[in-house]
């Protein structure tokens, strides 16, 4: 007699594409082709297809959650007899490098702007609470850049809890992919938005991560809504490599990039530098630092081939 298997449990809801697909309803295509190839990443295949079938039901869920958020806050002020406070909903985008987080992003703000409410929606990269150059070189930290030990976390906990605090304007540093470093004194001023998209490696990072640098809270106890954006690391690997040589007929061959040397160099030569910082770098993180903090996301978003997302997970 064979015994029954018990289904393994799990917090997550799963759609294939076009399961996923289906949950868009009749909300309606606000993007143009011209404003959708702006917004995808150096190395990215981006459609219309995409955005209809993968970020629109993507955005109506959002657009239900953040009603609900708003509701939630009406109640509290309602009980305390306060006037209302602006607080902005927080979306976290996490992933690997070349993963396309940064696209994610953008369709989501250009998507979400477009609502009917008419929302102010920001968008800040974690790039810019990575320590200056000068620091991380004085702390022997180059070659870990993106690794927890390589960020201000004090700096970018303030800068969610002072949003979440409700305070006018916050200032978060911009960094430089082209200089490869912080701009000193470039901040951007941030005004009150209704909804800030938060982007980076390290945001569903929690205390297990920084041992290091031990304190109370971090930026994932701020996030109302958590995306990790997924891809087998093979392909990972591939769309490096690839975007590092897009680079190379690009903005390496800027002079004022970090990265200028790199422009001269022959394709086969460019191809195995690419390799060797995907290794010594880019995947180490990923497996120490990075992919562990997956199942702690909301929703996770798993690629195939030409970027397209082809399972979503929902978090129950």
């Amino acid at each position: 007699m064979s015994k029954k298997t018990t289904p393994l449990t799990t917090p997550y809801l799963q759609f294939n594409r076009k399961q996923w697909a289906a949950l868009r309803a009749s909300v309606p295509m606000t993007l143009t082709r011209d404003e959708i190839e702006q917004l995808k990443g150096i190395n990215e295949d981006l459609s219309l297809e995409e955005v209809a079938e993968i970020y629109l039901p993507l955005s109506r869920l959002l657009n239900f959650y953040i009603s609900s958020n708003l509701r939630r806050q009406a109640v509290l002020e309602q009980f305390l007899g306060t006037n209302a406070q602006k607080i902005p909903y927080i979306i976290s985008i996490a992933g690997s490098v070349a993963v396309g987080k940064s696209t994610t992003a953008r369709v989501l703000q250009a998507l979400l702007s477009r609502w009917p409410e008419h929302r102010k929606v920001e968008l800040i990269t974690t790039d810019g609470f990575l320590h200056p150059n000068a620091v991380l070189k004085e702390r022997d930290l180059m070659r870990k850049k993106g690794f927890p030990q390589s960020y201000d976390m004090h700096r970018l906990v303030k800068f969610v809890a002072d949003l979440k605090s409700g305070a006018s304007q916050v200032t978060a540093p911009v960094y430089s992919h082209l200089v490869y470093d912080v701009i000193p004194d470039g901040d951007k001023v941030v005004h009150q938005p209704d909804i800030l998209i938060l982007e980076g490696l390290n945001v569903l990072q929690s205390g297990m991560d920084y041992p290091h640098d031990p304190h109370h809270v971090f930026v994932s106890d701020f996030v109302d809504f958590s995306i990790y954006v997924d891809a087998p690391e093979d392909m990972l690997e591939n769309w490096y490599i690839n975007r590092f040589l897009k680079f190379r007929q690009g903005a390496f061959t800027d002079p004022n990039s970090y990265f200028h040397h790199y422009a001269q160099l022959p394709v086969e030569e460019a191809v195995e530098i690419a390799k060797g910082l995907w290794r010594e770098i880019n995947w180490r993180n990923l497996k120490e630092n990075i992919l562990p903090t997956r199942e702690r996301a909301s929703l996770i978003m798993t690629k195939s081939a030409k970027h397209e997302v082809h399972n979503v997970r929902l978090r129950k």
